[in-house]
């Protein structure tokens, strides 16, 4: 019976920690919603790198890697004002920009990783990918959600506007109960 009440009483630090990094990345979020400017990231990626998303090119397997660019002023714009939502949190933590792509509903692909390269969801090196369905609801809602579904990760997912009030992307406040900054970075 002590080891039990002992171990309850040393696990719901971590619980309240959770529920603290999880309040915290939800206001960072929140924040995102309204400063990110949707228009801008919408030209971020170029038409002509989107075009090669999903070419396949049997004599060039990296030809949409290879093509995939970006908008400069548009794409540093909207980096450094990620960069700047993520020192909001009191703990290392990354806002990522991600978009669906047109014309493929069930898709979607990150633009923007950054400083510490954390993602709940992004497989390493991947140009777009499945859209998890909490990522749908955001689009489709507009409302925020949280997302602990990897052991030690939060992410709130939060709606990013264009100026006609459209939900355009979505931003992925995120971090980990014990960041290793060596594990993220290939």
């Amino acid at each position: 019976m002590k080891i039990l009440l002992l171990s309850l009483v040393l696990l719901l630090p971590v619980s309240g920690a959770d529920r603290g990094m999880a309040g915290e990345l939800d206001e960072v979020a929140r924040i995102a919603s309204v400063i990110v400017d949707g228009d801008v990231c919408q030209r971020i990626v170029t038409p002509r790198a989107l075009d090669y998303l999903f070419k396949n090119d049997p004599r060039d397997p990296w030809a949409a890697g290879d093509n995939y660019e970006v908008n400069d002023a548009a794409f540093i714009a909207v980096k450094k004002t990620l960069i700047r939502l993520s020192r909001l949190a009191p703990f290392p933590c990354d806002v990522n920009l991600w978009m669906p792509i047109a014309g493929h509903p069930d898709k979607v692909r990150v633009v923007i990783r950054n400083t510490n390269e954390l993602s709940q969801f992004w497989p390493w090196a991947a140009l777009y990918q499945d859209m998890i369905p909490q990522m749908k609801q955001v689009l489709d809602t507009g409302r925020r959600a949280t997302v602990t579904e990897k052991p030690g990760w939060v992410s709130v997912l939060a709606p990013v506007y264009n100026s006609l009030g459209d939900v355009v992307a979505l931003v992925e406040a995120v971090s980990q109960s014990r960041v290793d900054p060596h594990e993220n970075v290939k």
